[in-house]
Formats: structure tokens, sequence, C-alpha cells
């Protein structure tokens, strides 16, 4: 497909893609620009969808008159379209061009706990926000308003937050169509609703609703609705999404579990608390008020490491030093034992053939389950760790640092897919993606194990075999290949999500592999797992909603034994095994709830299930 900018022709090549949302496809035009434009009914991830196709048809006809007269006047920091992209003639509107935003992140990752614990700083996050006020309160004051307030469409260069996506900005005559659940005012639903899709259009007061959920996610690492209903009452019902928001039954309520994961509530000063509670449970509206956050002072507890913003630690006594804890516990069948603690941090963490290798941080170094320094150097989440054996793999940006033993590290360039390096390793060999090729670590130097999209792959390596895949514009493919012999096995077909991929993970098992994925779609997170073989075909498959307590209800925390899946969640472990077909949590582990949370990790070791904390390794026997 050719667009036209400016009176040029523009080629749309997949391998210049940026990026890919529910709605479009994102290009980079190589003068500093980025060339977003519209998904066409017919697009490929709109296959045998015909509400997706509908609603595409619906939006480039409002498109049509909307961007014509968007408004000027807005703040530098929203991304505003620049010149519109038309076909041939002009006359019907595609997308639009745009300034290109480099070394981005989206808001979201802010409110993710592994980035908090890997250096993402409280402090940081003040910055970010207030800074993020200010443009929110601009926009306002051109008489527009954000409308799809969401912690993907702010995009972070460092800690300048820009607002991108505002074609679907709410001004004159044209509403805002989109929506968000996790950031939705519930004033604008009926009181009888049934699902969560307002009956009235966004305003000023529903956008700073969204940052009163953007400031809550950011510093606690839970929003207002996250949590797992469980009352207390005999005989009362769970609520679901609809019901906990139509009663304001938010995360502060008791018979709300909160998330383990999550930071405690008690790091933020009462004040802020109060006011979260009063928009969220007491309908308080208004812009939110900006000396609150400003005056933010967080400092780490010197005894526990735990970052507030009180006078004193909110859990534990100041000057107290750490307290111990058993190595050894038994929880009815479950027996723990913890091999490894840190005063610092876990970073990553990998079993080879049983033998956990991991790195973590502290004392002011990188380091390795032996101890020994691998780069001095204060916590940075943008860092992406593997290890190969002795071997110790850092990646970041376009560069991956390979750190051997009695040696001065060497350097490789590779491809960047979504602003992550693009590498991994299993006990043996490295493997990487660069220059349209994908590599592995040989005798005699780098080999090329086969053909990828260059700068749109994602790449997985389990003991046997690897797998990856690319999404970008309209191709979306996959392949496997074995870690010993050349080539790949491509053209496989997977269930794709339609929506915007926000992660993926992968977790090996002899034979098969567990592919994992994130997808905004339609207003909500949506997870799906996908088992298949080492031949490429799908054997199941299955989908959940983020948070919504289930196996599936996070990406991460999972580990592949015998041919069945071990997940953590905040209420234990559960088992998963494919049944007649389909994915079935088949056991639960109730006992492991006080070892395991839905934010550690899992990895199968000589001792047994090995759990991934924070600060610590601890092995899980179930009797």
């Amino acid at each position: 497909m050719d667009v036209w900018v400016e009176g040029k022709k523009v080629r749309l090549d997949p391998q210049r893609a940026l990026g890919k949302g529910g709605e479009a496809d994102v290009y980079d035009l190589g003068d500093g620009r980025a060339l977003k434009v519209f998904k066409q009914p017919e697009h490929p991830d709109f296959l045998g969808l015909l509400p997706e196709q509908a609603a595409a048809k619906a939006r480039l006809a409002e498109h049509q008159r909307k961007l014509r007269v968007f408004p000027s006047g807005l703040p530098a920091r929203v991304v505003t379209p620049q010149a519109l992209a038309t076909d041939k003639k002009g006359a019907e509107v595609l997308g639009y061009a745009m300034r290109k935003l480099d070394g981005v992140e989206p808001l979201r990752r802010w409110s993710e706990p592994a980035f908090r614990r890997a250096g993402g700083k409280a402090s940081d996050a003040v910055t970010v926000l207030a800074g993020l006020h200010r443009v929110l309160t601009a926009v306002h004051a051109a008489r527009v308003v954000v409308g799809d307030f969401n912690d993907l469409n702010v995009l972070t260069v460092g800690t300048d937050a820009y607002f991108i996506d505002a074609d679907s900005f709410q001004f004159g005559a044209f509403l805002c169509p989109v929506f968000t659940e996790k950031f939705l005012d519930p004033l604008r639903l009926d009181s009888g609703a049934q699902t969560l899709t307002p009956a009235r259009p966004a305003t000023v007061d529903s956008d700073w609703y969204a940052f009163a959920v953007t400031v809550m996610q950011s510093l606690l690492c839970v929003g207002p609705q996250g949590g797992i209903h469980k009352p207390k009452a005999a005989g009362a019902l769970r609520l679901n999404a609809v019901g906990r928001m139509l009663q304001r039954v938010t995360v502060f309520h008791p018979d709300v579990q909160y998330p383990k994961p999550a930071l405690p509530r008690a790091s933020l000063p009462d004040e802020l608390l109060h006011l979260f509670h009063q928009v969220f449970v007491e309908d308080r509206r208004g812009a939110f008020p900006l000396p609150v956050l400003e005056g933010l002072r967080f400092t780490v507890c010197a005894s526990c490491g735990l970052e507030h913003a009180r006078d004193a630690c909110p859990t534990c006594q100041p000057h107290a030093t750490v307290a111990a804890t058993p190595v050894s516990a038994v929880r009815g069948q479950v027996t723990a034992k913890r091999t490894f603690t840190t005063r610092g941090v876990l970073v990553h963490a990998s079993a080879e053939d049983g033998a956990v290798r991991f790195v973590y941080h502290a004392d002011g170094a990188y380091r390795r389950e032996d101890g020994r320094t691998v780069m001095r150097g204060e916590l940075d989440p943008a860092l992406r760790w593997a290890v190969q054996g002795d071997v110790t793999l850092l990646g970041h940006q376009g560069r991956v640092a390979v750190f051997m033993p009695g040696r001065g590290p060497e350097f490789l360039g590779v491809d960047v897919c979504e602003n992550r390096p693009v590498f991994a390793a299993n006990a043996r060999h490295r493997f990487w993606a660069a220059e349209g090729g994908l590599w592995r670590d040989g005798t005699y130097g780098a080999e090329r194990w086969g053909d990828v999209l260059q700068g749109q792959t994602r790449l997985f390596v389990g003991p046997r075999f690897g797998l990856g895949f690319h999404r970008a514009a309209g191709l979306r493919g996959a392949f496997l290949f074995s870690v010993e012999r050349k080539g790949l096995r491509d053209g496989l077909t997977l269930p794709w999500p339609s929506g915007q991929l926000l992660d993926a993970e992968a977790v090996f098992d002899g034979d098969a592999v567990w592919l994992l994925l994130a997808e905004e779609s339609h207003g909500r997170t949506v997870h799906h797992a996908v088992l298949l073989g080492a031949d490429g075909a799908v054997r199941a498959s299955a989908r959940a909603d983020a948070g919504d307590g289930s196996w599936l209800g996070t990406l991460r925390g999972k580990c592949a034994v015998g041919g069945a899946l071990f997940c953590a969640t905040d209420a234990g472990l559960t088992r998963v095994e494919l049944r007649q077909g389909r994915l079935e949590a088949v056991r639960e582990f109730p006992d492991a709830e006080p070892f395991v949370d839905a934010g550690r990790g899992l990895l199968l070791s000589r001792e047994g299930l090995m759990v991934v904390g924070a600060q610590d390794l601890t092995v899980l026997r179930m009797n």
C-alpha cells in the first residue's frame, strides 16, 4: 500500500514499522517524523471480525472531516498531526505524519513492580506525573478533552511525558469514541449498566479521574479497580468488574484482596491516600491538586529497602535491622527452603539443566550467583540480561555486551524491537537478530541461522529449540528453529491477537513451548496462552482478562514441567494441563500461598520448584 504525504509518494515498508496499535500502524518516515496509517476494514488484523471492520470504516469516515480541522495551539508535549497522509488524489485521508519520539517507554512501565525493583524510582515517577499534569492543564485550556486518557497513549522520554494518539482527542462536535476500562470514570456509566460501556461523553473531569488513576498506578503499582473481590460475608456474591465499579468497591475495600506484588499503601502519605479515597470512592472530581504531587519526598529505608514518602518507614522501626526469616518452613503439603537472599535486587534468573543461574545487584555492582562482579554501576531498568553458563549477556538499545570470566567484554550489534534489544541464550549458545538475520555463536565466530524481519522480530530460546515471531504493519509471522541445526521452520499459523501487543513470554518444556501474549483490545488488557509443539502445530490456546486472579491473569511467573504448566498466583500455585484439546487448571496448591505471588518467577531446579523473588530464591517441594 502507498500513501502520499505533502505530495510525495510513501511506500509502507514493514521493516520501517515503529509500532502497531488496535486502530493503526506506525512507520518511520526517516526524516524525524513518524507516519500513522489507520487500518482499513480489510486489514489482516480484522480478518473475520465484523465489528472491528465496521468500526474501522466508521473511524475512517470521521477522520475525513476531523483531521482536516484539528485544533492548533496544543502544548509541545502533545504529538499532533503535522501533515495528512492521503491517497494519490488527496481526496481520502488515510493517516498523518507526526513528530517521531526516540528512546520512549509507555507510562505503563512505571506501574510494573519489576520495573520499580530494577531501578525505576518513585521520585522520577513524580517528575513524570507533575509534567503530565501541566500538559493536561494546557490541553484543557485549549478547549480539548483527551477522552481516552490511559497509560499507553502517554509515552515518556526520560522523565518527560508526551501524549500520543491525538487523533482520538475530543473537541468541537467530535466526541472521543474510544475508552480504556481501567481509566473509565464510573460517572460516565448508567446506574444499571451491564457492561463497562460509557453512556455519557468524556469530560474535563473524566480526564482528571484518569489522571488520578495514573498517579495511583505509578506510585503503588495497582489501580483503584485492582485486586480480587473476595467477600467475607457468608453467601455474598463476588462482584464482577462492572459491579465493582458501579458500587465503588475499590482496592481500598476490606473485601478486596490487595495484590501482593503491589507496593504497600502505607508507603504513601495519608493526605494522598485520603485523596484517592475521595476520588475513587466518594466521587470527588476536578483537577488533581498539583501541590500534593510536588510535595512528595521519597526516601529508601536503610533497614528494609522500602521506598516511601513518609517521615519514617511504615513497615519497620527506624534504624532497625532486617528481621531474620526462617531458612525452612512447612505449610500443609508444601515445604519451602530459602537458598539465596540479598539486600540488593535479583534482576535475572534462569535454569540450565536444573542449575539455577542468576544476576543480582548489590553494593553498587551487578553480580553472578557465585558473587563475582560482572559490572559496576547503579540499578538501571533499561538493561536486559541473559546468561549462558558462566557467560553473562547485557543488552542495552542496539548493543549486547558479552562478559566472559577472566576476559574483557565483547560486543554484538543487535536489532531493537519495541525498544528492546533482540537476543536470547540457553546453556550452550546465544542467539541474536541483526540486519535481517538470526545469528548464533559458533566455534569460529557468528553463524547465520536464518532470515528474519529486520527490527521487528521477538526471540525466545529453550534447551532444544527456539521461537521467534513478528507483527509489523499487515505482516504476521512465526517460526521455530533448532538450537543445533541451521534453518527456520516458518509459516506457523497462530491465533494472533488483533489489538496492540503489550508483552510476550515463552516457556519451554521438552518438545513444546507455551507462548504467552498480552494485548490491549477494546479498552482492556487480555492475556493469551498458546501451546505449540516442536513441529509448529498449535495444540491448544486460552485467554483471560489481565488481573482476573486466574492462572492466566498474569503473564509471567510460570514454569513448564513434564507437560504441565505451574503458575504462581497470589493464592498459591496452579497446575495447568492439556485436557481434551483445552488448557485447564487441574489442581490448586493453596499451601504454597505464603511463598509465592503473582509477581514472582518460577524455575525448575534439581532441588524442586524454585521461586524467584525480588531478593531471594526459595525451593518448594509439594508432598
